[in-house]
């Protein structure tokens, strides 16, 4: 029964946008560190009961799903793939302010500012 849940979770993905990348990209060469990962995940709390999680990190554990981005080594708990599941993180520059941002199919309900949500 494992061995069917182990499957299921490798077949659940995240999709990163170019702009998003080229982010990344910068912020790994600013930290002078070409072996991180960037770590994508959730966590109880925000407006909405939870919110998304993005760090560098270095290490990688048993239970992390990891993928590759145009060289962005990505990694992901599997217990954050379920609600993670078809989300696409993206990068915005411009005036008004810039950052990530989440949009996330399993989002029933999310915070004005994007960074919480509830499934």
């Amino acid at each position: 029964m494992t061995e069917n849940i182990k499957e299921s979770v490798q077949q659940m993905s995240i999709t990163i946008t170019p702009d998003a990348m080229v982010e990344v990209k910068r912020l790994i060469s600013q930290e002078k560190d070409e072996n991180l990962y960037l770590r994508i995940g959730v966590a109880a709390g925000g407006c909405s009961g939870m919110s998304y999680t993005m760090a560098f990190d270095t290490e990688k554990t048993p239970n992390d799903s990891e993928y590759d981005f145009g060289g962005i080594k990505v990694l992901v708990a599997e217990k954050a793939l379920v609600q993670l599941n078809g989300t696409i993180l993206d990068y915005k520059s411009g005036l008004m302010g810039a950052g990530f941002s989440f949009s996330n199919p399993n989002a029933r309900r999310s915070c004005g500012c994007g960074s919480s949500f509830s499934c």
